[in-house]
């Protein structure tokens, strides 16, 4: 009988190999196994739509055990994986359990940063990364007096916009001198910094959080640098992620800030492939790329099982992101470090508006705010390598669908 297929993760990207693993034409048993106790479910609205009772959990979930089970794929959760024992191809379950391998997929994700001072363990103080975190922060919303968030990203401030939303007193602590520094732009860092000041959040910035102070057991304030403290019995601890590489790297795998994959998911195993944000791939050129998207976790599960069954599918093409706060969709596509020259096209002022990056005379990257249709032209531009000139993006009569015919 011929092995199964074993997959670590039953996040966006083990689901994403494990369905593209048929698409391809596996025929044997498919083992999907999940450290939480949920079927596959959708990650970005935990900390927007989800947050505002917008969006249900069973909205949430993208496929349960029944219909997985129709594919033929085993769905077990609350399932820890202990080690990979390579040189025999199996599994070690942490009761103990070995399951052999015919193929191996790490898509074990990854875990929030930890708070690096006293107090970043209290009862009030939360990570936002899993259903369970935001059922338990969407509780001690509804009675919080003060929220204070630590970390000016994505994540952090997208649940300081469903804060204010709700009417609470919010203050962002961000260690960086600009918002996002990570992965925007300056002039898109200041945009958001006046979103979040003009709907009331309080903003700091090179900001240096020395602890959080406890007041009978609980998260009582944020110990600010300066010796202020910001009351808050609400905290999110929003200073990035850590990759899971742990199994892999204890199995002898190649890891440099995650598992490093080439392009098509492999490992240096032919045996083993990984998806999804706990890799790094390494470029043609040498350099390692991270990326926490979804679309990264969709597109290397298709390569990843395109890979196993001995096919070359890569995943090449530009990244692309998105982020909700308030009334503002930002839609991202390439990215913008390196850029030497920014266009913009709309109005900053009124918040719609697309932002152009320039390398030697070259499209790099393009981040829109409430304009969908100049993102989703930017993706098919950047895709095939094509460049308006500055004045083409500056203009807003012109079409840039027109540079795809």
């Amino acid at each position: 009988m011929t092995k199964p297929i074993v997959i670590i993760g039953a996040g966006q990207a083990g689901l994403q190999t494990a369905e593209a693993l048929r698409a391809e034409g596996w025929d044997g048993g498919i083992l999907l196994l999940g450290e939480e106790p949920h079927a596959p479910y959708h990650r970005p609205p935990l900390s927007k739509a989800y947050m505002l009772g917008e969006y249900s959990e069973a909205q949430l979930t993208i496929r349960g055990a029944e219909a997985l089970a129709k594919k033929s794929i085993e769905l077990r959760t609350g399932t820890r994986v202990a080690a990979i024992d390579r040189a025999a191809g199996e599994v070690v379950l942490a009761g103990g359990e070995r399951i052999a391998y015919h193929g191996l997929v790490l898509a074990t994700g990854s875990r929030a940063r930890p708070l690096p001072f006293e107090g970043g363990t209290l009862p009030g103080v939360f990570a936002l990364r899993t259903l369970d975190d935001c059922r338990a922060i969407s509780a001690a919303l509804e009675k919080a007096e003060g929220v204070a968030v630590i970390g000016g990203g994505f994540i952090g401030l997208e649940f300081a916009a469903v804060a204010r939303k709700k009417g609470k007193p919010v203050v962002v602590f961000e260690a960086a001198d600009r918002l996002m520094a990570r992965v925007v732009a300056p002039l898109i860092s200041d945009f958001y910094a006046g979103l979040h000041r003009r709907n009331g959040v309080e903003l700091y910035l090179d900001a240096h959080v020395s602890g959080i102070a406890g007041r009978d057991g609980h998260a009582f304030a944020v110990r600010s640098g300066t010796g202020v403290d910001f009351v808050a019995d609400l905290i999110i601890a929003g200073i990035g992620i850590i990759p899971n590489v742990e199994l892999a790297k204890e199995a002898g795998l190649e890891c440099e800030g995650g598992i490093v994959v080439d392009p098509c998911g492999r490992t240096a195993d032919p045996r083993i492939v990984a998806a999804g944000d706990c890799t790094a791939t390494r470029l043609a050129d040498g350099r390692l790329r991270r990326l926490e998207s979804v679309q990264n976790a969709v597109e290397q599960g298709k390569a990843a099982a395109a890979a196993l069954m001995g096919r070359e599918k890569p995943f090449l093409a530009p990244p692309w992101f998105w982020s909700d706060q308030y009334d503002v969709k930002l839609q991202m596509v390439g990215l913008s470090a390196g850029h030497d020259r920014v266009v913009v096209r709309g109005s900053v002022d009124d918040g719609k508006f697309t932002a152009f990056y320039f390398r030697e005379g070259r499209l790099i990257g393009m981040d829109s705010a409430n304009r969908a249709q100049d993102h989703m032209a930017g993706r098919k531009l950047i895709e095939r390598g094509l460049t308006p000139t500055p004045e083409q993006a500056a203009d807003e009569s012109f079409a840039l669908n027109a540079l795809l015919a």
